[in-house]
C-alpha cells in the first residue's frame, strides 16, 4: 500500500507545536479495531495548561476504575450502570462498601494471565508461520512494515492467525478431552484478572517509557515533548523492539488482548451454559459475529501493518495499557451482559441482528479491499465491474520533493469518503442490539466506536486537507459525505 509522508503543524494536546512526520490520509484507514488512543486523543483538544497536566494525570490514576465500574456493575447491579450511582447518591452505598463486595487481585489469577501472556510471546517469538503456504490468499511469514518518519522499514513476522488456531485448538483440546481447567476459568477470575492486566499495562508502558530514554530502538523515531506525562501516555518510541523481532507495538495491539477477545467470548457462553443450562441464541449471535471480525484482523494482519495504528501512534500507555486492559475487558461487555442476563431473540429479532452484523461486515472488509486493490494496482483494476476514477493529487514530502498520488472515487470510496467505518460501526450496533433493550450497559460499545471512528474521521480529514490542498478540495467535491450519503 503506498505510503504518504508529510510534514506540517499539529498542536499537542498539552499547548505545545512541533514539526512531525505524518503518513496515511483519506482512503488509508485503519483496520477499525481501535483501542483508548483514539478515545484519549478526542479529548486532546481540551487539554491546555494546568488543566492539561492535571487531566492527563487525573486519566492516568483513574483510567482501570473506569473500567473496574463496568465490570462491577455486572457483578453487583445485574449490569445497572445507574443503580450503583443512585445508591451512591442516596447514602445507600459508599465507594468502600462496592470495593469491598468486589473480588480483589488473587495469586490464581496472577498465574492464569502469566501463563496467557507466557504463551502468547512464545507463539509470537518461537513458532515460524507456515499457515501462509498452504492458505490461499493469505500473507503471513516474514513482512515489511511501513516507513517510519526517521526512513526505517521494518520486518515483522506475521504469525497472528497461526497463533490464534494454535490457542482455540488448545482450547478445545481442554474442553473436549483433557479438562485440565474450566471453560468457565475466564468469567470466574473475571476482576482479579482485571488486576494483573493492568499490573502489565502499567508495567510494559513503564518499561517503554524508561526504555526510550536509555535505550531506544531507534533514537531519530523518537518524539519528546518536553512533558513528562504527555510523553508516558501517548509514548515516546515509534516502534520499540527487544532483539530484531520482538516489536511492542505488533504484539501488544494484536496479542494477548485480541486472540483473547473470542475465548472470552466463549467462557462467558459456557458460564451460560452452566448457570441456566442452556446458551441463548443472543450469546451465540455475539461469539459468531466478534469471532468473524477478529479473524479478519488475523487474516488481514500483514495489511495492518500500513494502518495508523502501526503507522502513525507512538508506543506509550495509551496503547500499552488499552491493548491490555481496555480492549479486552470493554469490548466484550456484550457477552459479560448476557451472562448475568441471558436473552432468547424471537427468530425475527436475530435474524436482523444477524443480516445487520453481516452487512456491515461485508461494507467494512469489501470497502478496505478496494482500497487495497486500487492501491496495489495503482488504479489499473475493476471496482464494481468498471474501471476506477480518482483524483490525481500532488504532495510534497519532508525532503522537499514533489509526489503524486491518487483518491479513489469509486466503489465504496465514491458513496462516502469513510464508508469503511460505517461498516464497522453496524456491525458494532449489531452486537448491542443483540443484548435487548433491557439495560444502556451492553451499548457502551456503539456510543464508544461512534465518538471514536466519527473524530477518526475528522483527524484523517485534517492530515489528507494539510497534505493536498486545494486537491483534497476537488476530492471532497468529488465524494461530499464522510459516513451517512445524504446526512454526514
Amino acid at each position: 500500500m503506498q505510503q504518504f509522508q508529510t510534514s506540517f503543524l499539529v498542536a499537542d494536546c498539552i499547548g505545545h507545536k512541533k514539526k512531525r512526520n505524518d503518513v496515511f490520509c483519506a482512503n488509508g484507514t485503519s483496520s477499525g479495531i481501535f483501542y483508548c488512543s483514539s478515545w484519549i486523543i478526542l479529548f486532546c483538544p481540551l487539554f491546555v495548561d494546568w488543566f492539561s497536566l492535571s487531566g492527563v494525570i487525573l486519566l492516568l490514576c483513574t483510567a482501570p476504575f473506569q473500567v473496574f465500574f463496568f465490570v462491577m456493575a455486572c457483578d453487583q447491579y445485574q449490569c445497572s450502570v445507574t443503580q450503583p450511582l443512585v445508591e451512591l447518591y442516596s447514602g445507600e452505598a459508599t465507594l468502600g462498601s462496592i470495593w469491598d463486595k468486589a473480588p480483589s487481585f488473587t495469586w490464581t489469577a496472577a498465574q492464569i494471565y502469566t501463563a496467557w501472556v507466557s504463551l502468547q510471546v512464545v507463539l509470537y517469538m518461537c513458532v515460524p508461520d507456515i499457515t501462509h503456504k498452504f492458505l490461499p490468499g493469505y500473507s503471513g511469514g516474514v513482512q515489511d512494515g511501513a516507513r517510519t518518519p526517521a526512513g526505517l522499514i521494518n520486518k515483522y513476522e506475521i504469525n497472528g492467525l497461526q497463533s490464534w488456531l494454535i490457542t482455540h485448538a488448545l482450547w478445545y483440546a481442554n474442553a473436549k478431552y483433557f479438562h485440565w481447567f474450566s471453560p468457565t476459568i475466564i468469567f470466574d477470575n473475571w476482576i482479579p484478572l482485571l488486576w494483573c492486566t493492568n499490573i502489565l499495562g502499567y508495567s510494559v508502558s513503564t518499561f517503554a517509557f524508561i526504555k526510550a530514554y536509555l535505550f531506544p530502538t531507534n533514537a531519530e523515531d523518537c518524539k519528546f515533548t518536553g512533558n513528562v506525562f504527555y510523553n508516558y501516555m501517548m509514548g515516546i518510541e515509534f516502534n520499540p523492539r527487544i532483539g530484531k523481532w520482538f516489536d511492542f507495538k505488533l504484539f501488544f495491539n494484536g496479542r494477548p488482548g485480541i486472540v483473547a477477545w473470542t475465548l472470552i467470548n466463549l467462557s462467558y457462553a459456557a458460564k451460560q451454559q452452566e448457570l441456566y443450562g442452556y446458551v441463548t441464541n443472543s450469546m451465540i449471535l455475539v461469539n459468531v459475529l466478534q469471532g468473524i471480525y477478529v479473524l479478519d484482523f488475523f487474516w488481514n494482519e500483514a495489511w495492518y501493518l500500513k494502518t495508523i495504528d502501526i503507522c502513525h501512534d507512538h508506543f506509550g500507555w495509551y496503547l500499552g495499557w488499552g491493548d491490555c486492559v481496555w480492549l479486552p475487558f470493554l469490548y466484550t461487555l456484550q457477552g459479560l451482559y448476557l451472562v448475568y442476563n441471558p436473552v432468547q431473540l424471537s427468530t425475527a429479532h436475530a435474524a436482523a441482528v444477524l443480516l445487520l452484523g453481516l452487512t456491515g461486515y461485508y461494507i467494512f472488509r469489501s470497502a478496505n479491499h478496494q482500497k487495497d486493490l486500487f492501491r496495489r494496482t495503482d488504479g489499473k483494476c475493476s471496482i464494481w465491474g468498471k474501471k476506477p476514477t480518482f483524483i490525481e493529487c500532488a504532495y510534497r514530502s519532508a525532503d522537499g520533493c514533489l509526489h503524486h498520488s491518487k483518491l479513489m472515487t469509486s466503489g465504496f470510496w465514491g458513496v462516502a469518503r469513510h464508508l469503511n467505518y460505517t461498516g464497522d460501526l453496524m456491525g458494532s450496533l449489531a452486537y448491542c442490539v443483540a443484548c435487548g433493550f433491557g439495560h444502556i450497559h451492553p451499548y457502551f460499545y456503539i456510543f464508544y466506536m461512534t465518538i471514536l471512528l466519527v473524530h477518526r474521521c475528522v483527524r484523517d480529514e485534517h492530515r489528507c486537507r494539510s497534505k493536498y490542498g486545494k486537491d483534497w478540495k476537488r476530492y471532497t467535491d468529488a465524494v461530499p459525505y464522510r459516513l451517512l450519503p445524504g446526512i454526514f
